[in-house]
């Protein structure tokens, strides 16, 4: 009985302690909501801290880049008429284990990301966001839609430039991508799954990587591919290409471009195009309506322990020379097989892919100074670059006529066989390569096109002025026949 009026004595003594720390606590933070109670202030104290570019320490917040970087990001809607004739394996498709399958037959749609990098309203994005699409629209950030041009595309860096018809508009600036560091937090900027707007975060996880997502298939020397690309940890999923990735004061570090991933969702790994290799294909397309880019005319190699002892190498990093091209520029200059390349300019080369980025920021005619580790001894070899026709100046932009934009070769028709035919103008497919015509439409060699949008056609200099006049996502209607067959056939597309 003594031991349960000890136990009973303090149940009550606990209870009243209890009561009067509740009450003690209320008469303290007035802040109560019936049961519940808000503590007032800041909910949480900041723990992480960066340094801004005044060299200030101040708390690591992500929301003023945020608000700058979202108004100039917009969603790219790409469309393919269809049905298609033709498709291509999708096991051949590189960007297919990045992405997911793409829709295998009939119209298609696909969606993406795009970056404002000028008021005047040209956009950067993906070479495959917009590749063989007949109408690209763009949705910008405050819902105006509009049909966008495509000004050039560069399929070496899956890269591509793209127009709309407004000014004024939001724009993110360029900053040197030489400069960002393994560490530093970026965030990116895109359109994943259709969700407009979505930004996420992380850091530069790797510089220069090459994960042989471009013109992999080519096999050999035929790739021509420049891959260099920021790794990040920010989460990028499909919808993110051609979004942006930015430091935290909002200057635009690159093009997001793929994910490595086996389910083709986000699984910690994202790659994005440098912004010094986007700034200069920007510029390029813009100026020159083609990319102007400087060749070396090297096989090169990254230098690795294994390739040092093979060939008895006194460095362990650098680009190893292999061999040469024809009309290579880096022969002609004085390098030779066995040079190790280790800086060019001022800027150290560690791998072939630091090598190839490098040069491929550089035009025909720019010299470039590349000292070399050969048996030992530093040189410097003076190079001035070529393009692959082995000449110095710039490329000019190949025009097509309207025959070739379509991926057709024609002729004109002898009278007598009009005649026969009872047909008084037409001219005929004489070939029927890959374009838009085979892609979308079963036209078969030798079709006779009197009529284009009810327009006659008498020779093929007119054809070609009928479709030069078109834009991108006009309609065309082909009316003709076949002489092995005469009746009347319509094929139509978009342009």
């Amino acid at each position: 009985m003594k031991k349960f009026g000890s136990l009973f004595l303090a149940a009550v003594l606990g209870s009243a302690c209890t009561i009067a720390s509740f009450q003690w606590l209320d008469k303290k933070d007035p802040a109560t909501t019936g049961n519940l109670e808000y503590l007032s202030g800041v909910p949480a104290s900041k723990v992480a801290y960066r340094t801004n570019e005044n060299g200030e320490t101040v708390p690591l917040d992500f929301t003023a880049a945020a608000e700058k970087v979202m108004p100039a990001v917009v969603f790219i809607k790409s469309t393919q008429d269809g049905p298609r004739r033709q498709e291509q394996s999708q096991s051949m498709d590189p960007f297919r284990e990045f992405f997911g399958p793409r829709t295998p037959q009939g119209p298609s749609q696909s969606s993406g990301s795009g970056v404002i990098v000028n008021a005047d309203g040209y956009i950067v994005t993906n070479n495959h966001v917009v590749q063989d699409a007949d109408v690209v629209e763009v949705t910008l950030y405050d819902n105006r839609s509009y049909k966008a041009e495509v000004i050039g595309i560069d399929p070496d860096t899956d890269l591509a430039l793209i127009k709309i018809n407004q000014t004024g508009l939001p724009y993110l600036p360029f900053v040197d991508s030489d400069k960002a560091k393994v560490g530093e937090w970026v965030l990116a900027v895109g359109n994943p799954y259709n969700l407009t707007s979505t930004v996420t975060a992380g850091i530069i996880s790797a510089k220069g990587r090459n994960i042989n997502i471009l013109n992999r298939n080519e096999g050999g020397n035929g790739s021509t591919a420049i891959e260099s690309f920021i790794q990040t940890d920010a989460a990028i999923n499909p919808g993110n290409s051609g979004g942006a990735l930015v430091e935290l004061n909002g200057g635009l570090l690159g093009i997001n471009t793929a994910i490595a991933s086996p389910t083709g969702s986000y699984s910690g790994y994202g790659f994005a195009v440098p912004s010094n290799i986007a700034s200069k294909i920007v510029e390029d397309l813009i100026k020159f309506g083609t990319v102007q880019r400087g060749w070396l005319g090297a096989f090169v190699a990254s230098v690795n322990s294994d390739l040092a002892k093979e060939h008895g190498l006194k460095v362990n990093e650098g680009a190893y020379i292999s061999g040469f091209a024809d009309n290579s520029s880096a022969k002609i200059a004085g390098l030779k097989e066995g040079d190790v390349v280790i800086r060019i300019d001022e800027a150290p080369i560690k791998s072939s892919t630091a090598l190839i980025e490098y040069i491929g920021r550089h035009r025909p005619g720019d010299k470039v100074n590349m000292v070399v580790n050969r048996k030992g001894t530093e040189v410097t070899v003076p190079v001035t670059l070529k393009n692959r026709e082995g000449k110095t100046g710039p490329v000019a932009v190949v025009e097509k006529d309207g025959a070739a934009a379509l991926g057709i070769q024609l002729e004109d028709i002898d009278g007598n066989v009009l005649k026969k035919l009872d047909l008084d103008h037409g001219v005929r497919i004489k070939e029927l390569g890959n374009g838009k015509i085979a892609k979308y439409t079963d036209m078969r060699e030798g079709f006779i096109v009197s009529k284009v949008n009810d327009q006659p056609v008498k020779s093929v200099k007119e054809f070609n002025e009928v479709i030069r006049k078109k834009k991108p996502g006009d309609m065309l209607i082909f009316s003709g026949t076949y002489e092995d067959f005469p009746r009347e056939f319509n094929y139509a597309l978009r342009m």
